[in-house]
């Protein structure tokens, strides 16, 4: 797909009207309703993320050492062992939160600072959002963002990586994923790349799932981040590296 077109195609299931998305490339008046929508496309996966880490064994196991602890080791006292355990409670729920509200800023801070600077001004780079008019008004319900990279083992051949994938919550299952990443796709051919790669957590499911039925294959599984280390370790949640030859 060119940077240059639009793709337009009716989605049902958003109002009692099929409404028309447009895909096309972001402009500068995006930049409130972006920011929003990657926002909360990031920090609705704080609360899944808390529940995930609690029901892990070693939590589990961690959390009866505080509360049965508490108890023994304060006389049996109601309140401390409340205490105990909620302050454990809220250490993970911490976690969870400066997790990704942590990514969040980050991004805001580097290349979603300049959109336009960071993704417009490079060929091999793109950004795009995906706007329909709801009630009288246009509004952003996705976006994806492709910066081209240099493919170190391949005699400088380029590869494209995905970022910003977000679809907004008032627009799921409508298949606007798909359409997102088959934008993004399109481009990465057109430009001659030679696969798409990009990154997810473990605790996005239906992401992990929507890459795998696509064609990505899962080539790396890690726990680097620009979180410190015990943060990422108490969220007990990964990082999934997978990519598509194209």
């Amino acid at each position: 797909m060119s940077e240059s077109r639009a793709d337009h195609q009716p989605v049902s299931g958003l109002t009692e009207h099929p409404v028309h998305i447009v895909i096309r490339r972001y402009q500068p008046s995006d930049r409130e309703a972006v920011v929003r929508v990657f926002r909360e496309g990031i920090e609705e996966h704080i609360n899944p993320a808390f529940m995930y880490a609690m029901t892990r064994p070693l939590h589990i196991t961690v959390s009866l050492f505080f509360y049965i602890g508490a108890y023994v080791m304060g006389g049996q006292s109601v309140v401390l062992t409340l205490m105990s355990g909620g302050a454990w409670i809220g250490l993970v729920y911490f976690c969870c939160h400066e997790f990704y509200s942590g990514y969040v800023r980050a991004r805001l801070n580097t290349d979603m600072q300049d959109i336009p600077g960071y993704y417009l001004s490079n060929p091999d780079n793109c950004f795009w959002v995906a706007e329909a008019e709801m009630n009288g008004r246009p509004q952003i319900l996705g976006m994806v963002a492709v910066e081209g990279k240099n493919d170190p083992g391949s005699d400088g051949k380029k590869y494209g990586e995905v970022y910003r994938m977000i679809v907004s919550s008032s627009c799921r299952r409508a298949g606007l994923g798909k359409r997102l990443a088959k934008t993004a796709e399109d481009f990465c051919r057109e430009r001659g790349f030679s696969k798409i790669e990009l990154s997810t957590t473990s605790t996005q499911k239906a992401a992990v799932a929507l890459y795998f039925k696509l064609g990505f294959k899962l080539i790396l599984v890690h726990t680097r981040s620009e979180n410190l280390q015990w943060i990422v370790w108490m969220t007990r949640a990964t990082i999934l590296t997978m990519e598509k030859n194209i």
